[in-house]
């Protein structure tokens, strides 16, 4: 029988990142969310919040955006946002843009 002696490399960049935001005054700590992170992005506090539950925190590092989390939660407490962190943000104003502001706050008599 042959072994697999690989040693596992750094994860490589991934084209989707994600950021989970948990209400975390809401968050009852079911932890059906870290069930369905397949990721290992979600992990039960250790303190409670308002309610007397620990909640849900999160590692936006490893997060894809998957948005498994916020499928199961059955109290809605969480968003997830996702970003492109290859692509270049593009400039849509357009160039005349002082005038357009300039003709709208002060008309022609």
């Amino acid at each position: 029988m042959e072994q697999n002696n690989t040693v596992p490399t750094a994860g490589k960049e991934r084209k989707v990142k994600g950021k989970v935001v948990i209400d975390i005054q809401r968050c009852k700590g079911c932890e059906l969310c870290t069930t369905a992170c397949r990721e290992q992005a979600l992990t039960l506090s250790g303190t409670i919040n308002s309610k007397g539950y620990r909640y849900i925190i999160a590692n936006n590092e490893v997060c894809t955006g998957c948005t498994n989390c916020a499928l199961v939660c059955p109290d809605a407490v969480i968003t997830v946002y996702r970003t492109h962190p290859k692509k270049k943000p593009v400039d849509i104003t357009p160039e005349n843009i002082r005038e357009q502001l300039q003709s709208i706050m002060s008309p022609a008599k």
